[in-house]
């Protein structure tokens, strides 16, 4: 982008001020503003700030860090704010961050991500298209539905699912699909495919609008993998494919649409797991919607027509070698799409490089077939805990091979916490089981 464009862009549209945004170790957005008088010292020397207060960044001692912007994601947010005196509007810019000695900084989760898909781009070039589905509850203190909808029956606000989607075209991110969802107050959003750094950040623009928009209607969207008990959770199913030279790396004419290189990739996926599933179910509660008979994958299985398997590859369609693809279902919405696509993409990678074949497709819900069948094909259950999938994340070569040391260390540590903490705390649960009987 020019400099002189972009300032006169500025003016044009009364931007005041520059958001620089970036998102700490568990994914959080966080951003401060500078006034647009300081744009082009922005540009030139980025901004320092105390990393020291970020959540799984610096200790104090090294806590002396730099935000430089990626000019390139430069986006003007698409509303007016209004003061008592003034009004102004705001441009977003996402960015690296660099230590005090001019290094990437280690612990910064978008150059992870930056970098591991630059280690592999001489294999392929990562594509990424998301489905973020989100629940509409009426306030923020308690998950109180606010429409009886059902799939593909508007239910209420489907307004805000709308609104959304026109702030993200004029801020340059592409949409392609919208609806309700299976359980009640639950909506879906998807993001068109684009490269997986885009993608990244264009997820974290689609949560910040959405939360937003959902509160000028008076409601609050939630991204929580499993608020309620008893109904489907918030997945964000991942659509991925490998580009090089303009061709679609996974499309095989011969297999189906789908290449040996998609297989290897699906099989490092499956092999590899246990070891990344930390890092894409995050959260204690994240475990709560893994779960038979929700949708959401329980096993290491592949299929074509399953949806309740870990890996669905999408039904190619004749002459469109560009929609050959995979779609990993068992992220969830509220985890750290930088951290999650570049464990995602080392297991994948690590198949390709292994030339691994993908065990048999399973094309039924696994939960129904008796264990003899498990052990005759060989199926392995996903982690049905946060503890335990630390297990395997914190002995796991991958992952080691995959993250900085700090940022391994520091994942770990937050998640050991909250799972300590989780432990120690008295649930409704147990007052409402043991209380008035023990």
């Amino acid at each position: 982008m020019e400099k002189a464009k972009i300032l006169k862009e500025f003016k044009e549209k009364n931007v005041r001020f520059i958001r620089p945004v970036f998102v700490d170790i568990l994914g959080r957005i966080l951003d401060f503003t500078i006034p647009i008088e300081e744009f082009e010292a922005l540009i030139k020397n980025g901004k320092g700030f105390d990393g020291s207060s970020v959540e799984g960044f610096a200790r104090i001692e090294e806590s002396d860090l730099r935000f430089i912007p990626d000019i390139e994601t430069l986006a003007i947010l698409p509303w007016e704010y209004e003061g008592i005196e003034k009004s102004w509007r705001e441009a977003i810019v996402f960015g690296s961050i660099y230590d005090s000695a001019g290094k990437e900084y280690e612990g910064d989760v978008r150059t992870l991500l930056k970098n591991t898909i630059e280690k592999y781009k001489d294999i392929g070039d990562l594509k990424c298209g998301a489905e973020i589905e989100f629940f509409i509850f009426e306030n923020d203190k308690n998950p109180l539905h606010t429409d009886e909808g059902g799939y593909f029956r508007s239910g209420l606000y489907g307004e805000i699912r709308k609104e959304s989607q026109l702030l993200l075209s004029e801020m340059g991110i592409k949409t392609e699909f919208d609806h309700h969802e299976v359980a009640q107050s639950q909506h879906e959003i998807d993001l068109a495919f684009t490269s997986a750094l885009k993608m990244a950040d264009s997820i974290i623009l689609t949560k910040y609008i959405v939360k937003r928009i959902a509160k000028k209607y008076g409601v609050y969207a939630s991204f929580m993998p499993k608020p309620i008990a008893g109904i489907n959770g918030n997945g964000m199913h991942l659509h991925l494919s490998l580009w090089k030279d303009n061709k679609n790396l996974f499309f095989d004419t011969e297999n189906q649409g789908l290449s040996k290189i998609a297989k290897s990739y699906i099989a490092g996926l499956i092999k590899y797991g246990k070891d990344i599933q930390a890092g894409l179910n995050q959260w204690i509660n994240s475990y709560k919607r893994l779960y038979p008979g929700y949708e959401a994958p329980t096993y290491l299985v592949w299929g074509t027509k399953n949806r309740s398997a870990y890996i669905r590859v999408p039904e190619y369609q004749k002459g469109k070698e560009s929609s050959a693809r995979i779609e990993i279902r068992s992220p969830d919405s509220a985890c750290n799409l930088y951290l999650a696509l570049s464990l995602i993409h080392g297991a994948g990678i690590e198949g390709i490089k292994e030339k691994l074949s993908p065990p048999q497709p399973v094309e039924v819900d696994v939960f129904h077939l008796s264990d003899s069948e498990k052990e005759k094909l060989n199926i392995e259950e996903l982690s049905p805990s946060l503890e335990k999938a630390l297990d395997f994340f914190e002995k796991s070569r991958l992952i080691k091979e995959t993250l900085p040391f700090h940022i391994y260390q520091k994942f770990l540590e937050n998640k050991k916490i909250e799972c300590k903490n989780f432990n120690r705390a008295v649930t409704d649960y147990e007052i409402k089981n043991y209380f008035g009987i023990l």
